[in-house]
């Protein structure tokens, strides 16, 4: 994820899965996403060779994901929607209508998996917390991490925070390791390279991301 100075967004981060108790047939198909971009590419008139130019992905990698043959990791949702001049949450969770929300255990419904850059193998499953509010300018996420399947660092603008509820997690922030263990929480600045990823298995963390 790159960084570019542009309005407040509200943007969720790359972070993978939470709790354990995620499943893939909950809530919201993962193929949202893809139209998601799809329609907002069109609702502005760019090209794919055009989204391609603003963000640095091949055309074949921005049509795999539309296509919902890549489902695509939160860091490279941000880029687009800084491409696409749009809310992060519109992408991933998509346009809320509610002053506030509560939200019961029961009810977590939207739910995402993204894969690796070409799509090849699972890195993580996310899950919004409030996807209902409107015009949020923060993302609150369960996320349940596998061990590090391969990602790159992440780097955009903005603020995160995480904090381990289960499992260990590797962080690393730029030329710094950190090994957290439940009850364990970090908050840094998205604009330093960063990488997040379970230690050993799954692991499962509570994410708030602000990009501004």
């Amino acid at each position: 994820m790159e960084t570019k100075d542009q309005k407040p967004h509200i943007n969720v981060d790359y972070f993978e899965d939470l709790t354990g108790s995620i499943s893939s047939t909950e809530g919201d198909s993962v193929d949202a996403i893809g139209q998601r971009v799809k329609d907002l590419r069109e609702e502005k008139g760019l090209s794919l060779d055009e989204l391609s130019k603003l963000t640095g992905f091949e055309t074949d990698f921005l049509s795999g994901i539309e296509k919902n043959e890549i489902q695509p990791q939160l860091g490279t949702v941000m880029k687009l929607s800084k491409a696409l001049d749009a809310a992060f949450g519109r992408l991933v969770s998509g346009v809320g209508n509610k002053l506030y929300s509560i939200t019961r255990k029961s009810e977590q419904k939207t739910i995402h998996r993204s894969t690796s850059q070409k799509g090849a193998k699972a890195a993580y499953m996310y899950k919004s917390l409030a996807p209902e509010v409107k015009g949020r300018h923060m993302e609150a996420l369960i996320v349940q991490l596998d061990e590090n399947p391969g990602q790159k660092e992440s780097v955009h603008g903005g603020e995160e925070f995480v904090h381990v509820l289960e499992g260990t997690v590797s962080l690393k922030i730029g030329e710094e390791s950190f090994d957290l263990e439940p009850g364990d929480s970090a908050y840094y600045l998205s604009t330093t390279p960063h990488l997040i990823a379970s230690k050993s298995g799954k692991s499962t963390i509570l994410a708030v991301v602000y990009e501004g």
